[in-house]
């Protein structure tokens, strides 16, 4: 342990990362006071930040944002992607500013407050992303505190306790606790979020921690979305008639989630009705035909993920935002790969060869990002007649 007299907060500072490999990085605090322990990753999109910190897969991460200006925009009740906050902290470089964004209606500094999440600025975040990908995505404790008071040992102490996200379901604890309809549509400049008409594909989606703006995509091709738990039973999920199934995106270990979801996938896969899964949704399809899962070295977060499309070569440039990947070696004979990263050639998609089930690792739906791959919810629609 270092002397303690070293790991006393510099002069102006109000926060601080204490990583468990003992390396202390100290900051200017905004948000929430209080700390809070995960695993640090890195985000790359440019813009988004509210998106991201409401997206339900990044719970028990702290995101380090590589984009120097986070927060400049403010924040607005439109661009959230779940009712609540699921990362627990957010790093930034530059202070965050007064909003200049005609839609903001409250400063970020006080979103986060209001929200009980900490962030702290004036971090060298390229440094920090660096180390990420040295030496992989670390365990950490963020903690801000006005009057710049810290026990760094004891912080210390608390990032070196905790488990990490291996071998760990935190889809439980984002899931839905009751069974819901949803029929918001797509949203545009002027109008907001739309109220097509009644889909009349019945879509059952199963939420290990879904995003909004898929719910929006789903409407929007003319599905009537009913959101059922993460440990919805194959008999809750028929008892809606549906005419396919939906996968959504999760926080954490894909194998831990897998142990009461794989069984049930696995009996819709005998129904041989359409199956589309996205993220997490994808790996759960993977090890339920038999395919394993693997933690990775750092990750894909970010808005700009080139992907190639195996059946013509295309290029899509994707939203991603995941630690696990499906272990491409493993698929079973009738999974074919359908796309695949141009970053790390992981495992982007595959699709069933004798029943109408697919899905991809990325996030079609955006939100934030580009919009290339918006033709999959087509594909899942036109699957369902």
């Amino acid at each position: 342990m270092a002397d303690p007299n070293s790991l006393r907060a510099p002069s102006g500072a109000t926060g601080v990362l204490v990583l468990a490999s003992g390396q202390v990085v100290w900051g200017r605090g905004f948000g929430a006071e209080g700390q809070a322990v995960g695993e640090v990753c890195f985000n790359t999109a440019m813009t988004g930040y509210q998106e991201v910190m409401t997206d339900p897969s990044y719970a028990g991460q702290i995101i380090n944002f590589t984009f120097p200006h986070i927060g400049n925009v403010g924040a607005n009740p439109e661009d959230v992607e779940a009712m609540n906050p699921h990362a627990l902290g957010a790093i930034v470089r530059q202070d965050v500013t007064d909003p200049s964004n005609f839609r903001s209606t409250q400063h970020f500094d006080a979103w986060m407050k209001s929200n009980g999440r900490i962030g702290i600025s004036g971090i060298d975040t390229r440094a920090l992303t660096r180390l990420i990908r040295v030496a992989g995505a670390p365990n950490a404790v963020i903690a801000h505190s006005a009057r710049g008071e810290f026990d760094v040992p004891a912080m210390l102490a608390r990032a070196k306790a905790w488990a990490g996200l291996e071998g760990m379901d935190l889809a439980k604890d984002v899931t839905t606790l009751q069974t819901y309809g949803w029929d918001q549509g797509l949203w545009t400049l002027g109008e907001g979020y739309h109220k097509p008409a009644k889909g009349i594909k019945k879509v059952v989606a199963i939420d290990y921690g879904i995003k909004h703006n898929i719910l929006r995509n789903l409407v929007d091709v003319g599905c009537d979305v009913t959101v059922v738990s993460a440990t919805a039973t194959f008999e809750e999920i028929m008892a809606h008639t549906p005419d396919g199934l939906f996968l959504s995106n999760g926080p954490g270990d894909p194998a831990a989630t897998g142990e009461y979801a794989v069984p049930v996938i696995q009996q819709w896969l005998e129904t041989k009705k359409p199956l589309f899964g996205i993220c997490l949704g994808h790996q759960m399809l993977g090890l339920a035909v038999g395919a394993k899962t693997e933690k990775m070295h750092q990750g894909h977060r970010g808005a700009n993920h080139p992907v190639k499309r195996l059946t013509d070569g295309s290029v899509e440039i994707t939203s991603m935002n995941h630690g696990f990947a499906v272990d491409a070696a493993t698929l079973p004979a009738n999974a074919m790969a359908t796309h695949t990263s141009l970053f790390d050639g992981s495992n982007c998609g595959f699709e069933l060869a004798d029943q109408p089930a697919f899905s991809v690792q990325y996030h079609p739906e955006a939100s934030p990002g580009p919009q290339d791959s918006h033709y999959l919810f087509e594909k899942f629609a036109g699957m369902m007649g």
